[in-house]
């Protein structure tokens, strides 16, 4: 079983580390402004001078989907961490104090899980003006949850252990206890959770981009080009493929390292 968990480790790390490569590259340069029209490529078939072929604007896909790729990834990320912390704050304070800390702040938590996460998402997003910061705050919220209810499970856990009663012996405050003693012992169980998340964040930006609530144009995100290349299945298939194989391998690599991780997929 082991074994099989390092195996299947290390291929969402070897899936994963490549898709990040590509990504960080990107971020510096890429063989053609992704943004760049050219009426002489329109629809060019994959070839040496566009590796991915061209799109309808005659904008080379390689180099969208290269920038679309980095910002899905930077917002799942930064979606993630926002739920991340905040989870980790709200599951400490509740785990730790209890009482009427515990019962407001877990309540606030079953109101935002009343709701479908991704009609919430929508909810918030119509609310705010369009942008991808804002999607990042609208998904950042919809992560809380799972990160505040499995901290406040451990925290509950950590703070009858004796390494927390020597502390308080010690005359340690509370505050330091939680923060500096228990919450960097809890983080290790999270990491599962945390890859979980990255791949519902990457299906629910895409999801949005792809019914024109996410990232606007003329910036690419995958769900957005994905939307835009259905039209032309027929006539220029590798578009959709490209978006749906780089779509597909995020999720693949951060789902191999959730289940290496010994994730159970209930984030």
């Amino acid at each position: 079983m082991i074994d099989k968990k390092n195996k299947t480790f290390r291929a969402g790390l070897i899936i994963t580390g490549i898709m990040l490569l590509i990504i960080i590259i990107g971020a510096f340069w890429t063989p053609y402004d992704p943004n760049a029209m050219n009426g002489a490529a329109k629809w060019a078939k994959p070839s040496f001078e566009h590796l991915l072929g061209a799109d309808n604007f005659g904008r080379d896909i390689f180099s969208r989907l290269v920038e679309g790729a980095g910002a899905t990834f930077f917002i799942a990320a930064a979606s993630v961490a926002i739920g991340l912390v905040i989870g980790l704050v709200i599951g400490g304070l509740t785990g730790w104090f209890g009482g009427w800390i515990d019962e407001v702040l877990m309540r606030i938590i079953d109101s935002i899980t009343a709701f479908p996460s991704i009609l919430l998402a929508l909810v918030l997003i119509a609310i705010l003006p369009s942008g991808k910061y804002n999607i990042i705050l609208a998904l950042g919220l919809l992560f809380i949850p799972s990160f505040a209810r499995i901290v406040r499970m451990e925290v509950a856990k950590q703070k009858n252990l004796d390494y927390v009663r020597n502390a308080k012996l010690m005359g340690v405050s509370d505050m330091r206890i939680l923060f500096v003693h228990i919450l960097p012992n809890v983080v290790p169980v999270l990491l599962s959770t945390v890859a979980i998340g990255f791949n519902n964040a990457v299906l629910s930006e895409a999801s949005m981009s792809y019914l024109g609530v996410g990232v606007q144009p003329p910036d690419p995100s995958l769900g957005r080009m994905l939307s835009e290349a259905q039209n032309y299945l027929l006539s220029a298939p590798w578009y959709a493929l490209s978006v749906g194989i780089a779509i597909i391998l995020l999720i693949l690599g951060f789902g191999l390292l959730s289940e290496g991780l010994g994730g159970d997929g209930n984030a």
